[in-house]
């Protein structure tokens, strides 16, 4: 049911004219379970899908890894979720498959932006190739290491921050930051974890639904 409102969320924002296909940002964080989470069954390690419960071992204990898909206004995309040691690079694949916004009438689902905007955690080889394989510039600042870029953007990559304070907002919710349970068909799922601070806030669904259409567009 959440996926279906998220997605229905997008296309009228689409619709609108809300969601900016030219530039989007890719950001990840990681969330620690609670102290008595136990980890993933064996064989039952959360996938990029987000099948599963996904915690997984960190240097701070039992954690799960949110990698999210933010447009060029701040309004999520796509969503991941991944056992807290993985790298931010894992789910890159994912995040571009994932987020297809159905449009009016008969066009295909929009998907893929023009260009997508990481920190120097995406800031490999096999990362730009994967976007540019998919048509997409890749945004990203280089590390010492590696040659530097002379006609870099500097102007868009600061709009970075724009993912940075959804993560922020998402970290105000109980339910994700801490990790308090992690039942497969509820905190696995990334769009639910995205409405459920929404949801918390009203008991109609009415006003849910208004509440989330308004702060959606804003």
């Amino acid at each position: 049911m959440f996926d279906r409102v998220l997605q229905r969320l997008q296309a009228q924002a689409d619709a609108h004219g809300d969601l900016d296909w030219d530039l989007h940002f890719v950001d990840a964080t990681v969330m620690r379970a609670h102290q008595h989470a136990g980890p993933a069954p064996s064989g039952g390690e959360g996938t990029v899908e987000g099948a599963g419960e996904a915690p997984g071992r960190s240097p701070g204990g039992f954690s799960t890894k949110l990698h999210l898909r933010v447009e060029g206004g701040g309004k999520p995309i796509a969503a991941v979720l991944t056992a807290g040691e993985r790298h931010a690079q894992f789910a890159l694949d994912a995040l571009m498959d994932k987020g297809a916004v159905l449009r009016p009438g008969r066009g295909r689902p929009r998907l893929r932006p023009r260009r997508a905007a990481g920190d120097r955690g995406y800031s490999s080889p096999p990362a730009r190739r994967r976007l540019k394989q998919r048509r997409i510039e890749p945004m990203i600042p280089t590390r010492k290491d590696q040659p530097r870029q002379p006609d870099f953007d500097k102007a868009a990559y600061r709009e970075r921050n724009k993912v940075e304070r959804l993560i922020n907002r998402l970290s105000s919710s109980s339910a994700s930051a801490n990790r308090r349970s992690l039942p497969a068909a509820s905190s696995s799922n990334p769009p639910r974890m995205i409405l459920r601070r929404v949801s918390r806030l009203r008991t109609s669904r009415a006003a849910r639904a208004s509440i989330c259409c308004s702060r959606f567009r804003t």
